[in-house]
This record gives C-alpha cells, structure tokens and sequence, in this order.
C-alpha cells in the first residue's frame, strides 16, 4: 500500500504510542508534540489503521501525505470544519487548526451532538504532514432525526495485513515487516508481561540469534567455491545486523556481543584491572633542588648584603663629615645643654 491509496474510507498511518485521554490541549502543547514528532518519526515506524468512534479525550498522531483530506473516524459531524492559523511559540513557528463541531456516533447512545475534533499541523516552523488529533466536547446541540440511525461508513472495517512503514529519514517508505518470534520481541517487551516471562523470552531470542550464526558459520566454512562457479557476494559481518538490533533488548545484545568475542574482551579488561604499568616512586620535597646551586646561590647573595653594607656605613660617615664642615663655617660652637 502506498501513500497515495489513502482515500477517505482507506485507512491512515498512525504513530503506534498511546498518548492516553486528556480533556484539554493547549496550542502550545499541540505544536511541542508536533515538533518533538519529528524527531521520533525518524526510526519509528507508522501502522496502518482506522480511527474509528474515539473517545473523549483521545489523541492521535497521523502522517497525511494531504493533510487536507477528508478523514471519516465513524462520527457524524453537524457542522463543517473551520481551519484557521495561529502563532505559537512566540511567534516562531505557526499552527494551523482544523475544527469541526457538534458530532455525534450514529446507532450508539449518543442522545446529542456534542463531539467537536481539532487537527493541529505545523503549517510553517515544522513538518506540515505530521497531524495531532484531539476529540473533546462542546455544548449540545440536538440531532437531526434523519441522521440518527444513518452510519457514516460501512461495517464491519476490512482487516488490514500491511506492514507498519517508515515515513520520516532514511528510510522513509520502507516496511517494517515483523519476525517470526512475535510482534513483542523488539526493543519494548508486552504490556503486562512479567519479568521472569521478559527474561525467558530475551533468552530465547538470543539462542535463536546464536544457533543461526552458528548455522551461518557451518555454511560459510564447510562450503567452497567450485570450479566456474562464481563466488557469491561477500558476507558483511557487522558488529550489528539490521534484525539483530530488532529483535534483541540493548541488555541481551551486550550480553550477546560479550559472548561473541570473549577473548578481546578478557584482554582489554585485564588490561584495564592489572595494568602492567608501575607507578613511579613518590620523590621528597627537597630532591628537586640542587646543593652545589644553592650553596652558590647564598654566596652571592652574602656578598651583595655586604657590598650593600659598606656603600650604606660610607654615606654615613660622609653626611657626619658634612655637617662638621657647616659648624665650622659658622663660627659657633654647637649648642651644649646646661645642666
């Protein structure tokens, strides 16, 4: 199935988590999912399926190669859908909104149209094809009669078999087929599962991965290239294949990976705990300086001191020899204290 047999009874692609039930979503809340959405897209895939008679509160994020479609979820709308933009984010980035009122689900309880659904998509700052859906309530307005009992699409839904598909990086376009261990052997286990039943299933995967290397192994090696025959294409023996990185936890593929080459690994982590390397001997303080230096050092400084000493006692006897000289030119004799 490709993207462009979307029609409006054709199912939609949609993100496989389950965001829960919330009364109300803000713009802002709207337009941070969309954006973290581009980022998580990347390595997910997107599963084909049919929005049908969601709950209050519902969300879903869908991948619409055209946004402006017609999407048929089961309810009935009373009213035609608005769009209109608004900025978002201060501005940056702008988000459209697509609101349509006053829904109802034919054949059920719904005694009133009271349903109102919004689609929100990054129309600039973003991916345009990424849509938030989110269901809520209004107040109610009565049903038209003629409407009541007249379903909005033809039941029971078809089954749908195709494989979930990328729609974002490198591989977009590209299916995500499952293994044959089950649709749960990938990176998230099952909701609800035990842990000893997640231990006991990584295990399981991990032999299975184990005995087909060992199989490949056997193959490789027993076989040779005949006489005129061409030899096949080489073996890429990565440290991780495509199906090994689906179908093992990153705890059981390290453990796998450890196994795989004990040898390296026993090498570098003896290297690493008995390190071959002695420490150098811690040296004293005063080993670092040289006796002969340090001798020849205090010497000159010494005779620095001394030189010092004898142009300071030389200026002083040649101040005293100075002043003697002013008395004697004066004629007086220097004053003396009586007693």
């Amino acid at each position: 199935m490709s993207f462009q047999q979307m029609g409006q009874e054709a199912p939609v692609l949609k993100y496989p988590e389950d965001f829960g039930l919330h009364p109300n979503v803000s713009l802002e809340n709207a337009a941070n999912m969309l954006f973290r959405a581009i980022q998580t897209s990347q390595n997910q895939p997107y599963t084909w399926t049919f929005i049908d008679k969601p709950q209050e509160g519902q969300i879903y994020l869908l991948f619409m190669p055209n946004p402006a479609q017609p999407l048929n979820d089961g309810i009935r709308w009373q009213d035609q859908e608005n769009r209109y933009t608004m900025p978002v984010q201060r501005g940056t980035r702008e988000l459209e909104v697509a609101e349509v009122k006053f829904g109802f689900i034919p054949n059920s309880q719904d005694t009133a149209a009271w349903r109102m659904r919004r689609r929100y998509r990054l129309h600039k700052g973003g991916h345009p094809q990424l849509v938030l859906i989110h269901y809520s309530r209004v107040p109610p307005i009565q049903i038209v009669p003629s409407l009541l009992n007249n379903p909005i699409r033809h039941y029971p839904l078809r089954q749908i078999n195709d494989p979930p598909i990328y729609v974002m990086g490198d591989r977009a376009g590209q299916k995500a087929f499952t293994h044959a261990a089950g649709p749960h052997q990938g990176g998230m286990p099952q909701v609800g599962m035990n842990p000893q039943a997640m231990i006991a299933q990584q295990n399981s995967n991990m032999e299975a991965l184990e005995r087909r290397r060992e199989r490949e192994r056997t193959r490789d090696g027993g076989g040779g290239v005949g006489v005129g025959q061409r030899p096949g294409p080489p073996r890429l023996d990565d440290e991780e294949s495509a199906d090994e990185s689906e179908l093992l936890s990153t705890r059981t593929l390290a453990i796998t990976r450890y196994r795989r080459k004990p040898r390296v690994n026993g090498r570098s982590l003896q290297q690493a705990a008995f390190d071959s390397k002695k420490p150098s001997p811690s040296k004293r303080i005063y080993e670092g300086f040289d006796k002969a230096e340090l001798e020849a050092k205090m010497a000159k400084l010494q005779d620095d001191v001394e030189a010092l000493q004898a142009k300071a006692a030389e200026r002083k006897a040649q101040k005293v020899a100075a002043d003697d000289v002013v008395v004697t030119a004066s004629g007086h004799a220097p004053m003396e204290l009586s007693t």
